[in-house]
Parts: C-alpha cells; sequence; structure tokens
C-alpha cells in the first residue's frame, strides 16, 4: 500500500510538474527598462480591462525565447526574447498573448486540464500495479508508461486550447488598443523559422504545449490584417528606447566577446555605445568601460540612464567618490527612480565617509517607500542606519529585507529586536510589531517548517 502511495504521488507530481512553467530564473531589474515595459504595455492592459498600476511585466535572466504568467497580474518575459525579437511591436504582440492568458483566468483554469490526467494516471496506476502484483510485470509496467503518455496527451490538448485561445485574446486587445498586430504575426513568422531552423518542421503536433507557429499563423492571419489598427505605425521615440535597452540588456548578460562581436567598436551608435559600455566594465577593462560611458553622456548630458550606468561602473569599479555625481544626477532627473535611488545611495554608503550617511538614508528611505520589490535597498538602509548608530532602525530595515525575501525567522527576531529601541508607538515601531506579529504567525501555523535544528 506504500509503495502504491508512493507511485500515485510520483505520477501526479509528473502531471504538475507539466503544468507549471519554469519560474525559478533570476529576476533582471532595471529602471530604464522597467519605464519602457510599462509604457508599451499600457494601451494593451487597458483595452484587456486591467489596471496598469497593478499589471507588471518582469524581465527574467533566461536567453531561450519565452514568455509566461503563473498567477496575478504579472507577465514574465525571458531575455532571450527581447534579444531575439526585431523591434518593440514583435513584443508588444506577446505581451498582449500574455495578457489574454490573464483576462481569460488560464492559470486559475489549469486544474480543470490537470484533473482529467490525474484521472487517467490514477486508472492506468490501478491496472498496472494489479497486473503487476499478477505477475505480469512487464504488461504491468507497460500500462503504467501508457497510462503517464495518455494522461500528458490529455493534458497537453488542454494547453493548445488555452493558447490558442490566448493568441485570439490577445489580438482582440492588439485591434481596440490601436496596436499593430503586425509584431505578433512576424514573431510567431520568427518562431517558425527557428522549428524549421532546428529541424522540428516533422514534431508530432499533439505532443506539444503550444500549436505549432504555422497554425498560429494561420489562425490569426486574417483577423489581424483585417484590423483597422494593422497598418498602424511604431511611435519612433518606443522603437528607439527598445533598441536601447535592447542593447544594454546584452552588455548585462550575454558573454562580453559576444556583444563585441554584435556591436563592433567601429559601430558609434548611441546602441553599441550602450552594449560595449558594461560588456567591457564586466570584462575587466575599466578604461574602455569609462570611455563608452563617456560617449554616452557626451551625446545626451543629461539623460538620466546614461548617467545612471556612468555611476554604476564607477561604483562597482571601486570609485564611488566620483561616481556620486552622475548617480545624483540621474537620481534628480528621473524623478527619484527607486532603482536609480538605490545605487545612489549605496555610492554615498561606500565612500565610507560619515558624512554622506544622513542622505543616503534620505534617498534610500524614498526608495522602500516608492518601490515594494527592493531588498537590496533595505539592506542599503540598514547599513547607512547601523554606521549611523541607530540600531533599532537598523534592525528594522534587517526585519523589512528578511521579510520581503521570506526569512521568517530573521524578520521575526530583527522586528522584536526594533521593537526594543523604537520610540512606542511611532510608525517604525508600528510597523516592526506588524512585522514581528506576521512573521510568528507563520512560525506558528508552521511549527515543522521552522523547526529548530
Amino acid at each position: 500500500m506504500l509503495a502504491m502511495k508512493r507511485l500515485i504521488a510520483a505520477f501526479a507530481a509528473s502531471i504538475l510538474l507539466w503544468a507549471q512553467p519554469a519560474a525559478a530564473q533570476s529576476i533582471l531589474r532595471d529602471a530604464e527598462t522597467e519605464s519602457l515595459f510599462s509604457d508599451m504595455s499600457r494601451p494593451m492592459i487597458l483595452a484587456a480591462g486591467l489596471s496598469p498600476n497593478t499589471v507588471k511585466v518582469v524581465l527574467i535572466n533566461d536567453d531561450s525565447i519565452n514568455a509566461f504568467v503563473v498567477g496575478g497580474q504579472t507577465v514574465y518575459i525571458h531575455s532571450g526574447l527581447i534579444h531575439a525579437a526585431d523591434n518593440v511591436n514583435q513584443v508588444q504582440g506577446v505581451i498582449a498573448h500574455e495578457l489574454g492568458h490573464i483576462a481569460d483566468g488560464h492559470v486559475v483554469l489549469q486544474s480543470e486540464g490537470v484533473r482529467p490526467a490525474i484521472g487517467i494516471t490514477l486508472l492506468s496506476m490501478v491496472i498496472g500495479i494489479a497486473a503487476i502484483a499478477a505477475g505480469a510485470g512487464d504488461a504491468g509496467a507497460g500500462i503504467l508508461a501508457a497510462g503517464q503518455t495518455a494522461a500528458q496527451g490529455k493534458f497537453l490538448a488542454f494547453t493548445r486550447v488555452q493558447e490558442a485561445t490566448a493568441d485570439a485574446t490577445g489580438a482582440k486587445f492588439l485591434r481596440e488598443s490601436g496596436v499593430s498586430g503586425r509584431g505578433l504575426l512576424t514573431f510567431f513568422k520568427k518562431l517558425q523559422s527557428e522549428e524549421y531552423a532546428y529541424g522540428l518542421a516533422n514534431i508530432d503536433p499533439y505532443a506539444q504545449s503550444h500549436p505549432l507557429s504555422g497554425d498560429r499563423i494561420a489562425n490569426l492571419t486574417a483577423d489581424v490584417m483585417a484590423s483597422p489598427s494593422f497598418n498602424n505605425p511604431t511611435d519612433p521615440a518606443l522603437e528607439d528606447r527598445f533598441k536601447r535597452v535592447k542593447a544594454k540588456l546584452e552588455g548585462y548578460v550575454a558573454d562580453y566577446k559576444q556583444t563585441l562581436n554584435d556591436f563592433p567598436e567601429t559601430d558609434r551608435s548611441i546602441y553599441a555605445h550602450y552594449a560595449r559600455a558594461y560588456a567591457w566594465h564586466k570584462a575587466g577593462y575599466p578604461d574602455r568601460a569609462d570611455a563608452e560611458a563617456e560617449a554616452l553622456v557626451k551625446a545626451l548630458p543629461h539623460d538620466p540612464y546614461f548617467l545612471e550606468i556612468k555611476g554604476q561602473i564607477l561604483l562597482e569599479a571601486g570609485r564611488p567618490r566620483d561616481a556620486l555625481a552622475p548617480l545624483r544626477e540621474a537620481t534628480e532627473l528621473s524623478r527619484n527612480a527607486p532603482l536609480i535611488a538605490t545605487t545612489f545611495g549605496h555610492a554615498l554608503i561606500a565612500t565610507e565617509d560619515k558624512a554622506n550617511l544622513p542622505e543616503a538614508v534620505r534617498v534610500l528611505r524614498q526608495a522602500v517607500a516608492r518601490d515594494d520589490e527592493n531588498p537590496f535597498a533595505w539592506y542599503q538602509l540598514g547599513t547607512a542606519y547601523s554606521q549611523m548608530g541607530d540600531e533599532p532602525r537598523a534592525l528594522l530595515a534587517t526585519a523589512e529585507q528578511a521579510s520581503m525575501t521570506g526569512d521568517v525567522r530573521t524578520a521575526a527576531y530583527s522586528a522584536r529586536g526594533a521593537l526594543q529601541g523604537l520610540p512606542p508607538n511611532s510608525s517604525d515601531w508600528i510597523r516592526a510589531q506588524d512585522i514581528a506579529m506576521t512573521a510568528q504567525n507563520e512560525i506558528d501555523d508552521n511549527p515543522k517548517k521552522y523547526k529548530r535544528r
């Protein structure tokens, strides 16, 4: 009986794994990229009847060409998709498709696809195990394998329907938002070319979680081309921002040799300088990195993102004092964009000049107040408070960071410590009390998980 339970658990887990995309990759955060994603997705979000204040488009560090949703109202886009896209309209098409999943409630409905698949698996297990128990080992194993294959096919058929529905819903959002669906079609054609290039043209369509790209193109072309927005041009400023972000991203995530191959030094465009700046920096060529960053700032002296990368390179090269001026201006010009402000606060602390600590606290407090997903800002704020001798607020910052990253024990311990030194009933004291109570409730509700070892 115990063996049977283990087999059931194993087979059920395999079904659930098919239902869940791989979402364990690291998130890439960048102020310029997040601003672009917000602006380029806003028209489709509104067309979907959703709020731009609650829908997020998040970048994942993964070189595969993929995007997905896993619940809530967050669209995840792989860095590989940005690299593969020819223009911003193609990425808008992908975002519209993912918004289709959100609007149609597909993540919530996935259990409807999982349940029949598990039913097939369990039935095959009962028959297969009975055969094994009767002495027909090979036949029983065959029944188990066939059951798993049938269950997988059942679930894949369900996901293909969801993907086709999201295609149609995404095309609708593009039409209603006035954004051309041309990019959606051309991106699917790009994927189709990849299928041919890798010899996947003859793969079994019934063994795939998505319809084949050729089928998607055939199903969408007439409706997309009939849309009044099909020939609408892309805003040139938005396209320029996309090219900047795409080049910058390659400089950050690709091997520096690949970046220099794609953007050789003979290329004197803004995009090439942007890509090479961080590529040279991470490759250990500080003079060349500084020169590329300086070329950017010379071209556009008051661009906050060019000033940011100049300051970041200086800071990471161990020159925090030199980084202060560009980062201070970048923070001001970006209206205290939290990610840029966090880097500026980090530079102020890194100077090891206590005179800079009050400014660091002010800047970092503004950053954490405007960004609820920035544990590094809380870490830096805690460091600043600690160096100023304000241990209660340093502990509160540590509790905030730990709470945000799921370190429940540290959150509880640090929050309780902060309560001992903060003025009773102050806003910081109340916040420390909230964190302590929430963390302790989590520990009490899951005693085995948080049992001391």
